[in-house]
């Protein structure tokens, strides 16, 4: 596959997506064009389309359009993971918050996760009311935790919490940590999981901040910013929307 063309974009009118294709069809040689999850490039390589582990794991488990859509924020999560298991970091892996458990569920197989001898920890509330900061999402319900434990039945080290993050941590969390994903959706919770387990992070290990470059969650950015500074850090916000640094 040479280009990847999605309709998923976010806060668009009407005239947006048709004006999409036209700027698609006037590419000179048509390939190498990435257009959804609110990105549009030209000229690209797009070698995640041609990794095979990824690509197929990725097809089997990437169901909604908004999940095929953000192809490339996965990809970067399966070449963290990768990079944590190759250069042997130390520790575990820890998403936070997880949702229907897709994201982690294609790491798992690009990398073969169950072949090592370290744990997943994933966290999510899998619910929501309105007296909760972060907002809705289409399959939160009582019976989402249950469903995302389900697709996780073949992989015993992946490890399913339901819980408030940073409450929650206390609790259940890994003494120490090789890949870190944070995706709450709130700035007080990525501050309060930051406080809990950025210390767990082992040197040289990859943390990934999936809203930071999004406009919608700035205040995560500016939160996260001088938290991180103070401790010597800089994220690099990267063009699908997430946010990169190596401990």
């Amino acid at each position: 596959m040479s280009n990847f063309l999605s309709g998923t974009f976010y806060g668009v009118e009407q005239g947006f997506i048709p004006g999409l294709q036209q700027a698609a069809n006037a590419v000179r040689g048509k390939e190498g064009i990435f257009a959804g999850d609110n990105l549009f490039t030209i000229g690209r390589n797009l070698g995640f389309l041609e990794d095979k582990a990824f690509f197929e794991a990725w097809q089997k488990h990437a169901t909604t359009p908004a999940e095929k859509a953000c192809v490339w924020r996965i990809a970067t999560l399966a070449w963290a993971a990768r990079s944590a298991l190759s250069r042997n970091i130390e520790g575990d892996f820890v998403e936070c918050a997880c949702y229907r458990g897709t994201s982690a569920r294609i790491v798992c197989d690009t990398v073969g996760f169950e072949k090592t001898s370290r744990s997943y920890y994933l966290y999510d509330l899998f619910d929501h009311d309105p007296s909760m900061p972060h907002h809705a999402m289409p399959e939160h319900s009582k019976k989402l935790y249950g469903d995302t434990v389900a697709r996780f039945a073949d992989q015993p080290r992946v490890i399913v919490t339901a819980g408030k993050v940073p409450d929650v941590l206390h609790q259940v969390a890994p003494k120490k940590i090789a890949f870190l994903h944070i995706d709450l959706n709130n700035a007080d919770a990525e501050i309060g999981a930051l406080e809990m387990l950025f210390d767990r992070v082992s040197p040289g290990a990859p943390v990934v901040f999936d809203d930071y470059g999004w406009r919608g969650y700035r205040a995560q950015k500016l939160a996260e910013d001088p938290w991180l500074l103070a401790r010597g850090y800089h994220v690099l916000e990267m063009p699908t929307g997430q946010g990169l640094l190596i401990k």
